[in-house]
């Protein structure tokens, strides 16, 4: 894979600084903070929605955007979108554990069932990003909106998916055309992303 078309500064003009930025804006963090925030107002009335939603954002989104920040303030990463697969290792490891971290405050407080069956999620799908990362770069991008679609379908229904649809399509062609990922790593994300959801129907969870 050619190096990536955002990597140095003077290259983010035009287009270019536009997929760059909206790839930043719709990163898989804010992805799940949005999910959050929708599976909660779903499930709860507002006050206590926006309660649940605050606490899963702050373990699952907020705490790892804060990292990747301070590693690259420090310089222990080169830039944001960490192309270096060797970069992302801590990131991904922090990420399960404040995961997990949620699902055990979820589990003990009686958290919303759509907001735990979430947050399993992330702990099985940043699990295997994190395995797969030590030796490929899947694109953690593609998992994050195909789990947002399939998760839409299956608790909303799949004509609710069809909204879904063209973020999903938009988000897979600003990696390709920013060359963070080749064709296979965008699909195996997708892939990861609809797998890691329809695993946890088996046991009862988005029905």
């Amino acid at each position: 894979m050619n190096s990536p078309r955002d990597w140095h500064v003077h290259d983010r003009t035009g287009l270019t600084l536009a997929a760059r930025l909206f790839s930043n804006i719709v990163s898989p963090p804010v992805i799940f903070a949005v999910m959050g925030l929708v599976l909660s107002l779903y499930s709860l009335p507002f006050a206590q929605a926006l309660s649940w939603a605050v606490i899963y954002g702050l373990f699952v989104s907020l705490m790892p955007i804060l990292l990747v920040l301070w590693l690259l303030s420090t310089g222990r990463v080169e830039e944001l979108h960490m192309s270096n697969t060797r970069e992302r290792n801590l990131p991904y490891i922090v990420a399960v554990l404040s995961s997990i971290v949620f699902l055990i405050i979820a589990n003990l407080a009686d958290g919303p069932p759509l907001l735990r069956c979430l947050g399993i999620f992330n702990v099985i799908a940043l699990t295997a990003l994190a395995i797969i990362n030590t030796r490929w770069l899947i694109s953690f991008h593609a998992t994050a909106v195909a789990a947002a679609w399939t998760i839409t379908g299956l608790v909303f229904g799949w004509q609710a998916s069809l909204w879904v649809l063209p973020l999903v399509a938009l988000v897979v062609a600003v990696r390709l055309y920013l060359r963070r990922h080749t064709i296979s790593q965008v699909i195996a994300g997708l892939a990861l992303g609809v797998a890691s959801v329809w695993v946890l129907t088996l046991i009862g969870c988005f029905g």
